[in-house]
């Protein structure tokens, strides 16, 4: 008989790597998940709203992390209230659902438990719990891909043979047949020629625990159907009145246990999509009904509900088709990685956010920057590849509120430098857009950075303390000589010619610059430089051509 297989699996680390992939796959796939929502209701937010329920986990896990560095259990329960008082939409309360009955069955496993056991007997837990939150259960869903998940990791986890990562690869692929199957289950879905939203985000949060756990990257495509990719729904967006609830109400309720089935009985003849989740005296209600006020007052009857949202599905519609608020104008929101880069993104007159190195901005903290601008219209430069996803989901947010968000995709603090340079805001957005995309990917960038740990990289192995070069995201030069290796980066992005080079100095840079500056002058003459004291931590040198 095999060896029982350790707990070691189940480690902080694999946390962590589940945590930024969730967020990273979701990022990723929110356009697409949004554009599939058709169910309950057409809204196209579905995607946004698992993603930002994500990120609110990841937040609050690496909060609490901050606290304790070392401590699983805390950071998993932590990730699990993340999940619960972030959640947002139908599909993201039931997604915090599952997840925070999974992780809780996770934490309470001993070491003699085998990790496999453990995993298919929290998806087992966490898909009856779904079930159980959901007023009026629909099969086609969201639900039906969990429990075909839940089932598949049953099944293999009997086997003595598989080891985790077999068994959350079995709950994986089930969850993805069962999700082309979503289409013969509910109709409205086979109608507009789609397949459930919320299942296909649980697809992708599945694929990133399978990822985190053997390390290999997981099947993240959606099942196709008759079609090279799935189509855009297919769904008439007008009034919703007619046929369903006018409202969807979300409110966080401090209420004991015992008053949850006194509340879903009052709330369940109100409206439909009756989501009601949490536990030990903290619950998040998630409802679509005509009687706004009835669903809150149920809420007082029951505890003190706090957080209270209110969304009107046809104006959130109709923003979403054009209808513009009363703003004016158009202002820049730029994410800035060190003092003087924020002076000056600031003293061109964006709205700046500080980033940079361990500092992603959240997708809250982006929309409130968008909103703080007073503008119609708002050009985003994330300057961060990290911070692009989070950026394109608080410019959806902002749609809904009647702002014209346009995202462009800066990726190194040079390209966003070299889209300022060209921002004009008199002529139409459109070709401000084209323009400040154009000089962006026009500017060939690179950096200079310290090695932090004795690594494997793309250019060969380094040691703590080596001086990495960087082009285009890429390490290209491992050296020990900070002049030499920046040079180096320099001479590669000349090779395809240019007449600027910029070059950003950090927090530690010294006189790098000035002496790349001459270096520029000497090798490349009739190259211009244009030096900015960045004040960047970590990277004593960022530049690009142009």
């Amino acid at each position: 008989m095999p060896a029982r297989e350790e707990v070691a699996t189940f480690d902080l680390d694999v946390v962590r790597r589940f945590a930024e992939l969730a967020v990273d796959g979701l990022s990723a796939a929110r356009e697409e998940i949004d554009a599939l929502n058709v169910y309950p209701v057409p809204d196209g937010d579905t995607g946004t709203n698992m993603f930002l329920t994500v990120e609110a986990a990841r937040d609050t896990m690496l909060a609490a992390l901050e606290e304790d560095p070392g401590d699983l259990r805390a950071a998993m329960q932590a990730y699990s209230r993340g999940a619960l008082l972030g959640a947002r939409g139908n599909s993201g309360v039931i997604l915090s659902q599952l997840v925070g009955a999974l992780l809780r069955r996770i934490g309470r496993a001993g070491p003699e438990d085998r990790s496999a056991e453990v995993f298919a007997e929290g998806m087992a837990l966490a898909t009856d719990a779904a079930y159980s939150a959901v007023g009026k259960p629909v099969e086609g869903t969201i639900l039906s891909v969990a429990r075909a998940a839940s089932e598949a990791a049953s099944l293999a986890a009997k086997d003595p043979e598989n080891r985790l990562g077999a068994v959350v690869h079995a709950a994986a692929s089930a969850a993805r047949e069962a999700l082309a199957l979503t289409p013969e289950q509910l109709p409205l879905l086979k109608d507009a020629g789609v397949v459930d939203a919320g299942g296909r985000g649980l697809c992708v949060v599945l694929d990133s625990a399978e990822s985190s756990i053997t390390g290999q990257r997981a099947t993240t495509t959606a099942p196709q159907f008759g079609t090279p990719a799935i189509p855009v729904a297919r769904v008439p967006t007008g009034d919703l009145t007619e046929d369903g609830p006018a409202y969807e109400v979300m409110y966080l309720l401090e209420a004991g246990d015992d008053a949850i089935p006194s509340l879903r009985q009052e709330l369940g003849p109100l409206g439909d999509s009756l989501v009601v989740v949490g536990g030990e005296g903290l619950w998040n209600v998630h409802i679509h009904v005509d009687d706004v006020g009835a669903a809150v007052e149920a809420g007082i009857r029951a505890g003190s509900p706090r957080r209270i949202s209110v969304t009107h599905f046809a104006e959130q519609i109709e923003r979403a088709r054009g209808k513009r608020s009363e703003r004016r104008g158009r202002k820049l929101v730029i994410v800035a990685a060190g003092p003087g880069l924020v002076e000056l993104f600031t003293e061109a007159g964006a709205e700046v956010l500080e980033g940079g190195a361990g500092r992603r901005p959240s997708t809250g903290e982006v929309l409130a920057a968008i909103e703080a601008t007073g503008a119609q219209e708002v050009i985003v430069l994330p300057n961060d590849p990290d911070s692009i996803g989070v950026a394109e989901a608080a410019a959806h947010e902002a749609e809904a509120k009647g702002i014209h968000v346009v995202v462009i995709p800066t990726r190194a603090q040079v390209q966003g430098i070299a889209a300022l340079a060209v921002h004009e805001p008199g002529r139409p957005l459109d070709s401000d857009v084209v323009q400040m995309t154009a000089a962006a990917r026009g500017a060939r960038h690179g950096a200079v950075t310290v090695a932090a740990k004795d690594a494997m990289t793309s250019a060969g192995p380094c040691s703590a303390g080596d001086i990495l070069g960087v082009v285009h995201g890429d390490f290209a030069i491992v050296g020990e000589d900070v002049f030499e290796v920046a040079t180096g980066v320099l001479e590669r992005l000349l090779g395809g010619g240019g007449e600027l080079v910029t070059l950003v100095a950090g927090a530690e840079a010294g006189d790098l610059a000035e002496a790349c500056e001459h270096w520029v002058q000497r090798a490349h003459p009739g190259v211009d430089v244009a030096i900015y004291r960045g004040g960047q931590e970590r990277y004593p040198l960022l530049m690009a051509v142009e």
